[in-house]
């Protein structure tokens, strides 16, 4: 078993020594600040940062470029801890390459409960500010946004660069553990990085075999390198350095297997560097060592083997700071020399220059609104709202370079393409190149959606929530579920990217229950920051489209139909903007006053509340109003005066027509006419009156329900499911 390198005596406790720390000492008091900090507060996790305290010092200190003095250069190197729980790893090495924010005292928050303003997150948080360039903790997620990183990094440098001129030069390093490896999203984005060819890649996988659990011999043996190189990656096996006598040789090896990734052409690089977890502890390769406090007695012992005092604690001494000191100081002069020929290309490249210094700032192409087609330039038959919103795609991509878009194989079903596009693709497949904007994700929603994450995040976020880089990524909607987590993630970091989801219903027809979504808008809806939108015809998907571009930071889900839908009376993208509005009012010949009744609609069943609210108006006697609620959240965040005219608070029945089940409408209706079961195979429109969504079934049981409910309006709790009992025929 490797043991750990004892420290010189004449390194012992005093550093009244000007000399720089040896490598011994300084990899010592990593593990033991890491040891200490989990130990004080009594939880995270200190395993991997004693076991990769050397990965640390040879990739922060020896082989990234980026300057602590500013943290959002443009040309920085990128780091990603997709091992996010590892998180007391990367704080330390910020804190000892000199970014301001990490002070030892910021560092030691990490669990405690002085948290409410603290930056040292139990995993990394956004805050590139600080050097955090995404959220990771879920595992595997950390690798696919790596791999988005990877790709807007290629795709800038193909757009901007010029000869003698790489403006965009940097690489993306990427830290993982065993967990990651196993998950899906990163064995997707692994594929995907593999089959481009992004040799500005780099990740680096701290082999440990432990993870809670214990021994990943449990439940994975593959051969790691040889997947890898099935998948397209070069790979570098750096050994397991804790074998080494000499600190510095360990050190030194991992740099030097690092600096031959960087350097590595046309492929991405994987450098296994074998560790062990909780190193120098007697919990050292267990499960215990890997998310649990040592305790007070093995934190000493650790202590007392590296030769440190094991009653002092939180102690790093100078020399060992003043052995990064060189860090920012470098950083700073490779910015300054960058900066230099940034001038110098904005001189012999003026309007590249201006556009890149647009994308940077987080702003928007002068005047994209107008290519928006208004109202009159709609079409005015009946068209799914999946080809209204491919009118938008063909109208802005080509004049919007921020965009990049793709699909989960379903290029020609979502909509997401357009005339003279260029695919993104490894130049040497003869597909496309690094400067399309159209990227084939294959059948891998998970990673899509994780990649076009680490897309929106590589540019810095302006305070409208923009960030040069629009991703667009599509499917099916029921396959949206596949890319919940990486949405949910999207969510949390507030990053702009816009969901296509096509096929949203029962609409999508004879493919069958598998395919039709019933239940799961419920959690978009309540996904804070996320905006789930259900257009109902053409006007309104202009309108989910310009508020998903320019609206409020975060992801936008863009839910449409397969099936048809009329260009409606009365329908408003400025109304639609506001989450919901009326569109339309059909009063009794008998009656003027205000309504009896309030329909409200999403999507394709607008159409159908207008036209069962004119047979009530005309058969029933009914007067009937039809609202139109395209983003349930929006709508929450209008005024209260405004909500209570648009719902009729206190002088109408409200009821809710949509195709999915109900949960949630019973915060802004009395009923709803809504799904109870999965599905069928069959016709779209045989589906619908299959389910009760006829015209004539839904006018009947909304009319039984006015009548029964006519003399006093339902109070709280008194919410009616009116297709409950239905009978599917």
């Amino acid at each position: 078993m490797p043991h750990a390198t004892p420290l010189p005596k004449s390194e012992l406790v005093k550093d009244s020594d000007p000399k720089v720390a040896s490598a011994a000492l300084t990899l010592a008091t990593i593990r033991c600040l890491a040891a200490d900090i989990v130990q004080a507060y009594k939880g995270g996790h200190a395993g991997t940062p004693m076991g990769a305290a050397a990965i640390g010092v040879a990739l922060f200190r020896d082989s990234m470029r980026f300057n602590p003095r500013d943290p959002l250069w443009l040309n920085r190197d990128r780091f990603v801890l997709s091992a996010g729980h590892a998180c007391l790893f990367q704080y330390i090495m910020l804190h000892l390459v000199g970014y301001e924010a990490w002070t030892l005292n910021e560092v030691k928050r990490y669990h405690s409960r002085d948290f409410k303003t603290s930056k040292a997150a139990g995993h990394p948080e956004i805050e590139q500010e600080i050097g955090i360039e995404v959220t990771t903790g879920p595992l595997g997620q950390g690798i696919a946004n790596a791999v988005g990183l990877a790709i807007a990094n290629k795709q800038l440098a193909t757009r901007y660069n010029k000869p003698d001129y790489d403006i965009v030069s940097n690489k993306i390093w990427c830290f993982t553990g065993d967990g990651c490896i196993q998950e899906g999203v990163g064995q997707e984005a692994i594929s995907v990085a593999g089959h481009l060819g992004l040799d500005n890649l780099v990740l680096i996988y701290d082999c440990n075999k432990i993870t809670v659990d214990g021994t990943i011999n449990n439940c994975f043996t593959e051969d790691v390198p040889l997947r890898f190189q099935a998948a397209g990656w070069n790979v570098i096996d750096a050994g397991r350095p804790e074998t080494e006598e000499d600190a510095a040789k360990e050190i030194s090896n991992i740099t030097d297997a690092l600096l031959q990734a960087r350097e590595h052409v046309g492929a991405p690089t994987l450098v296994i560097i074998r560790t062990t977890i909780g190193f120098g502890s007697r919990k050292q390769d267990t499960g215990p060592a890997h998310g649990q406090a040592l305790g007070d007695e093995e934190v000493a012992y650790v202590k007392e083997k590296f030769r440190l005092n094991p009653n002092e604690k939180f102690v790093v001494p100078e020399s060992v700071t003043r052995g990064f000191a060189h860090v920012a100081p470098r950083g700073a002069a490779q910015q300054q020399e960058w900066e230099a020929l940034l001038a110098r290309y904005t001189q012999a490249y003026p309007e590249e220059a201006k556009e890149l210094q647009r994308r940077v700032g987080g702003h928007l192409p002068d005047g994209w609104q107008s290519l928006l087609p208004t109202r009159d330039q709609l079409p005015t038959a009946p068209q799914p709202t999946r080809k209204s919103s491919g009118i938008v795609m063909e109208a802005l991509a080509p004049q919007f370079p921020d965009i990049v878009a793709g699909s989960a194989d379903l290029l020609e079903s979502t909509f997401v393409s357009w005339k003279g596009m260029v695919e993104f693709q490894n130049p040497a497949s003869g597909l496309g190149d690094y400067s399309g904007r159209q990227i084939r994700y294959g059948i891998r929603e998970h990673s899509m959606a994780a990649i076009a994450n680490g897309l929106a995040a590589y540019l810095p976020q302006s305070a409208s929530g923009n960030s040069g880089f629009l991703p667009v990524i599509s499917t099916f909607f029921m396959f949206t579920l596949y890319a919940a987590p990486a949405l949910r993630m999207a969510a949390l970091q507030k990053l702009r990217t816009v969901v296509v989801a096509t096929h949203d219903s029962l609409g999508i027809g004879e493919d069958g229950p598998t395919h039709q979504p019933i239940a799961l808008a419920s959690f978009f809806r309540a996904l804070p920051g996320l905006r789930l939108w259900r257009p109902a015809d053409a006007e309104e998907v202009m309108a989910a489209w310009q508020f998903a571009i320019e609206g409020e930071a975060g992801p936008s889900v863009l839910c449409f139909s397969r099936q048809p839908v009329p260009l409606l009376d009365g329908s408003d993208r400025a109304g639609a903007t506001k989450g919901a509005y009326t569109l339309a009012n059909y009063s009794s010949s008998s009656s003027t006053a205000a309504p009896k009744l309030i329909l409200i609609g999403t999507g394709s069943e607008v159409s159908l509340a207008v036209t069962v609210a004119k047979r009530l108006s005309s058969q029933y006697g009914i007067s009937t109003s039809v609202v139109s609620m395209p983003c349930m959240e929006l709508f929450d965040k209008q005024p209260a005066s405004y909500r209570r005219e648009v719902l009729g608070s206190g002088k109408a029945l409200v009821v809710a027509v949509e195709a999915w089940c109900s949960f949630g409408w019973a915060r802004y209706a009395h009923a709803s006419v809504s799904m109870h079961g999965f599905g069928h195979s069959g016709p779209q429109a045989d589906l619908f009156e299959m389910f009760g969504f006829g015209e004539e079934n839904v006018a009947k049981i909304v009319s039984e329900y006015v009548e029964r409910n006519s003399a006093e309006l339902p109070g709280v709790g008194e919410f009616e499911e009116l297709l409950l009992n239905h009978k599917a025929h």
